[in-house]
């Protein structure tokens, strides 16, 4: 069984939801980021970046234990496992990582400073509101057209491309955008928020999230603890 270091993130939800597409038995493991549960040994063992999610797989390959970090190369490596949500193709795949990476250097960090200065820092900049705002509009609007021209985001069919984009968008509201000025997206984002894999995958550990507006967890996610020496 798979064990799953993890949390009700975005991030967090792209492996939860890949595991729950695969079928892969798998057990979770809260990391509870807003209480400092990611610098702890134990986890920085195997996320020494101490980002969730992180896995460890007792059936990895040639049957030996592998642990891993980074939610882009975890869904790499659970599709590579079970011959699912890449295509076989090489140009398929390609077409598909193209896409993966743009969630992995844009969508991701982009969205996430989106958020970071629209909801959680403590003096809200004109500028950095703005610049974020934009600039997620911008994203959006990137794969509205792909998605004017494509049924999915890596091609014709569904792929982990689409798994590690959709978490992110959930978050629509917060980040400044409105659905009437990217149909295409969602009507995509409608279609895979119906898939009952994605429904569960976003269900796991959503009990144990909160919202982040006390001082202690500013400072574990933003402050100085964040970037001190573990």
């Amino acid at each position: 069984m798979i064990e799953v270091y993890s949390w009700a993130t975005p991030n967090g939800h792209k492996v939860h939801i890949m595991l729950e597409e695969c079928g892969l038995a798998y057990r979770t493991i809260p990391v509870d980021i807003g209480t400092g549960d990611q610098f702890k040994p134990e986890f920085l063992a195997i996320s020494p970046n101490n980002k969730i999610p992180a896995i460890v797989d007792p059936d990895g390959p040639d049957g030996a234990p592998i642990s891993l970090f980074e939610s882009g190369a975890i869904l790499l490596y659970l599709a590579g496992k079970t011959g699912k949500l890449l295509p076989e193709s090489t140009r398929g795949k390609y077409e598909v990582l193209q896409w993966l990476m743009f969630q992995m250097g844009s969508v991701g960090p982009m969205l996430g400073q989106a958020h970071h200065f629209r909801i959680y820092a403590p003096e809200k900049l004109p500028y950095a509101v703005d610049r974020y705002t934009n600039e997620a509009r911008r994203i959006y609007n990137v794969m509205n057209k792909r998605l004017a021209n494509s049924r999915y985001i890596g091609g014709k069919e569904y792929s982990i491309a689409d798994i590690a984009i959709f978490p992110w968008l959930r978050s629509w509201k917060n980040q400044g955008i409105d659905w009437n000025e990217h149909p295409h997206l969602k009507g995509w984002f409608d279609e895979i928020s119906k898939r009952p894999a994605v429904m569960r995958g976003v269900e796991v550990l959503a009990d144990k999230r909160r919202s982040i507006t006390d001082d202690t967890a500013r400072d574990v996610l933003f402050g100085e603890r964040q970037y001190a020496r573990h």
